[in-house]
């Protein structure tokens, strides 16, 4: 929803490069994307390995949710189960480190980690071969639509997770140092985007499915409605950071501080700018 923003704001080259889920984070590292959305924990490993990228600000709550089958009924119940992710490295791989470890468990020893694609959750899933996946949409909404498992996490719902942003706004360094201007006007766009989702979410849809970014309106209108796009002005992108920070330096998942996260690789000043321009429509 964010291009009719970036068109207003000047951007006439828009792209959108198709790469594999488990590379995103490496090719924005690379310099293939000069900004995105993403995950923002899943940017702090590449961050202190050296990737030239900087957070922005937050953009909205709520993507993953653990499904499960059987007696696995709460994040406590993994112990011993079979677990699909696409990587212990890739976003979901990083949120399930973090939920597991706030009850005490470990990714790494206590459960069996196999890999699927997510096209294969909903199989692997109901046939029995896993216990459990970490799903995004529009696999979480295709795996609640068949019944197949249920719902042992929902980070949109569940709190904490629920009070903190997943999805921040990221630029390149390089990008962001040479265009400052094009950088606030990008993130201008983005969050613009945010509160046309929040008010009208089956335009949004409509769009999305007209510019073949997904095939099903109905999930596209049911997604956009629960996931909070209008928390971008309350929320404190600094605290999401920090909470996410403090649980992967507590797993082994990165070394540095929170602080040490917040100095080095995070800018709100364009964020703080635009929170006083964009005032609520």
């Amino acid at each position: 929803m964010a291009e009719p923003f970036l068109r207003e704001e000047g951007f006439t080259d828009i792209q959108y490069p198709q790469f594999p889920p488990a590379s995103v984070v490496e090719n924005f590292a690379a310099g293939d994307i000069d900004f995105g959305i993403g995950f923002g924990a899943a940017f702090l490993r590449k961050l202190e390995e050296g990737a030239p990228l900087v957070m922005l600000g937050g953009v909205h709550v709520g993507c993953w949710k653990v499904f499960g089958t059987g007696d696995v009924r709460s994040m406590r119940d993994f112990k011993g189960k079979t677990v699909s992710i696409i990587g212990p490295n890739f976003s979901d791989g990083i949120f399930m480190a973090v939920t597991m470890a706030s009850v005490g468990l470990d990714l790494r020893k206590d459960v069996k980690l196999v890999s699927y694609p997510p096209a294969e959750n909903a199989r692997v899933l109901s046939s029995g071969e896993v216990d459990a996946v970490v799903a995004f949409p529009p696999i979480s909404q295709d795996l609640r639509a068949k019944g197949i498992g249920h719902v042992v996490l929902d980070s949109m719902t569940d709190r904490p997770w629920s009070d903190y942003f997943c999805c921040m706004a990221v630029a390149n360094r390089d990008w962001m140092e040479k265009h400052p201007v094009a950088t606030k006007r990008a993130l201008r766009a983005v969050l613009k985007g945010a509160d046309a989702v929040a008010k009208e979410p089956e335009r949004a849809a409509r769009t999305m499915v007209d510019r073949g970014f997904t095939s099903n309106y109905e999930y596209a209108v049911q997604n956009l409605r629960e996931i909070p796009y209008n928390v971008w002005r309350e929320f404190d992108p600094a605290d999401s950071i920090r909470f996410y920070a403090l649980r992967m330096k507590e797993v082994g998942l990165i070394t540095s501080t929170p602080e040490q996260v917040l100095k080095r690789w995070t800018d709100f000043r364009y964020l703080s700018e635009l929170k006083r321009e964009l005032k609520r429509a």
